[in-house]
């Protein structure tokens, strides 16, 4: 069955722009062209880009994503351990993002407590907040 992009789109909440960008990329192979020369779309590419889009949902960049891929067409067995690496790596790189999402929210804080503090009387002539961020 032949699906336009449009289609797809809506069944792997993917926008047309994205489709094109991951086909762009290699991510989907090659997609055939209907007589009139749109792309017909099969449900396998509706699978693939499902896949995709969790993947990426996941956090997992485009390299990533096409190693992925490639391993879960892979005869290999050793590719499951790759894939396995390539998790525990991605878990790093969370954990690093954690940890400057935590720092970035104790300076906020700070920054919030010290306004409060400048406005206990009413309204200040200086953000405390703009000044910290000036300075």
């Amino acid at each position: 069955m032949s699906m336009t992009i449009g289609f797809v789109a809506e069944k792997t909440c993917c926008s047309v722009a994205t489709i094109r960008y991951y086909e762009e990329k290699g991510l989907l192979g090659r997609i055939g062209r209907a007589a009139n020369g749109r792309r017909a779309y099969g449900w396998p590419d509706i699978g693939r880009l499902r896949l995709i889009r969790r993947l990426r949902d996941l956090g997992f960049g485009i390299d990533a994503v096409r190693t992925l891929i490639e391993a879960m067409h892979s005869p290999d067995s050793a590719a499951c351990l790759d894939v396995r690496d390539l998790a525990l790596s991605h878990i790093d790189v969370i954990r690093a993002k954690r940890a400057e999402l935590d720092a970035l929210e104790a300076i906020l804080t700070d920054l919030a407590a010290s306004c409060s503090d400048a406005c206990r009387n009413g309204h200040s002539p200086d953000c405390t907040i703009i000044e910290a961020i000036r300075a």
